[in-house]
């Protein structure tokens, strides 16, 4: 399995481009072209450009998740009982399916992954752990910590303007 990632070579305008989007996602190429210092059309081929080398994979919203009665979030340890690569592609695949699993980070630890899980409150969790979590391919165990408080979350990531 070849995971390796080709580097786009990219420019202070570049970056600009990238930092500008990552603050205002919904920014007119107009107001970007000003912002980061190019005329229209350069700032347009550059964006499609990063846009066609994947740089830039998308747009979204970012919602308020306790607007929506989602601010419970548990960050949960997940240790394998097989960590083959056929397992491995199992649990992917299967925890990819779990909506309430915001990300899911395989590590070098002594656990294997480690979710971010969100949901309404500890009740909600806990059903989600015993009945979709636990039941993911090849879980021996798990292990949760339940967040106090969100200080910086993705979304709200800051990219570094330097290359």
């Amino acid at each position: 399995m070849d995971n390796k990632v080709n580097m786009v070579e990219m420019d202070e305008f570049d970056r600009r481009i990238i930092a500008a989007l990552v603050e205002d996602g919904r920014m007119t190429v107009t107001d970007l072209a000003a912002f980061v210092g190019l005329s229209k059309t350069p700032c347009q081929v550059r964006l499609k450009r990063l846009q066609e080398a994947g740089v830039i994979r998308g747009f979204r919203a970012i919602v308020d998740p306790a607007k929506l009665g989602m601010d419970h979030i548990a960050f949960t340890e997940v240790k394998l009982s097989d960590t083959r690569e056929a397992a491995l592609n199992e649990f992917n695949a299967a925890v990819r399916r779990i909506p309430e699993v915001e990300e899911c980070h395989m590590l070098a630890s002594n656990f294997d992954y480690l979710l971010k899980v969100r949901t309404a409150d500890i009740r909600r969790y806990r059903a989600v752990l015993g009945e979709k979590i636990s039941a993911l391919p090849h879980v021996a165990s798990t292990s949760t910590f339940v967040a106090m408080e969100t200080v910086l979350e993705a979304g709200h990531r800051r990219i570094s303007r330097k290359g």
